[in-house]
């Protein structure tokens, strides 16, 4: 297939767009067209619509890439008719009917688990002190603090936001296992990846890879826009 040109990052829970900056950075000079979308994280469903927004508004086929929460994002968004293939940054692959609450129910024997906070009037927090060993470990530390304490409120709704028809069954895939990982145990992520039958390369890094691993990720992301075969 011919290169596409558009490239389109959906951001996690717990963090806005502005963590793409140095992946944006990567793309662009390599002369993509870029859109982060800010996605409010409240619901699945808002998500998705900020998603199409940005979709509806671009001039020609896209990668469609999601972080974390942004899989799930991209699985019920990939349906638009503007998505060209899908990209998973150590992210979520629900299938129909799952969610993030749904996936990580049953987590892998001796896997770590989140320091998610019990809600507060309906938003998720990650515990600040733990912040850094669990979701950044290999980003530099005063980044890691400002990231632990700039936390975006994560929607109880958007955790349990089930897909309906998961993009990845129509499009062509392609998925970074970060093999550090202490959010979505690497483990669960091969088992979804293969599940969708993505290319899928693996590299060391925490659960913020595309902070600390911004070239890696952008190579990946390369990879689903030229339509090739990555190195597992």
């Amino acid at each position: 297939m011919a290169t596409i040109r558009n490239i389109v990052l959906v951001h996690g829970g717990f963090v806005d767009g502005s963590g793409w900056q140095e992946v944006y950075d990567h793309l662009s000079s390599d002369g993509y067209k870029v859109t982060v979308v800010q996605n409010p994280t409240l619901s699945l469903a808002g998500d998705v619509a900020a998603t199409r927004q940005v979709l509806d508004g671009l001039d020609g086929p896209a990668v469609l890439v999601g972080h974390s929460y942004g899989g799930v994002v991209i699985t019920e968004a990939g349906d638009h008719p503007k998505v060209a293939a899908l990209a998973y940054i150590a992210a979520f692959v629900p299938d129909k009917g799952e969610s993030v609450s749904s996936l990580i129910a049953d987590p892998p024997p001796g896997a770590p688990v989140p320091p998610i906070l019990p809600p507060q009037d309906g938003f998720l927090f990650l515990d600040r002190d733990r912040f850094a060993a669990s979701f950044a470990a290999d980003v530099p530390e005063k980044l890691a603090a400002f990231m632990a304490d700039s936390q975006v409120p994560w929607g109880v709704e958007a955790l349990e936001g089930a897909v309906s028809e998961p993009a990845w069954q129509t499009r062509p895939t392609w998925y970074l296992v970060a093999t550090d990982d202490r959010m979505i145990p690497p483990p669960a992520q091969r088992a979804m990846s293969e599940r969708a039958r993505a290319t899928v390369t693996e590299t060391p890094g925490s659960h913020a890879v595309y902070v600390s691993r911004p070239a890696v990720v952008a190579a990946v992301i390369t990879q689903a826009a030229q339509g090739l075969n990555g190195l597992s």
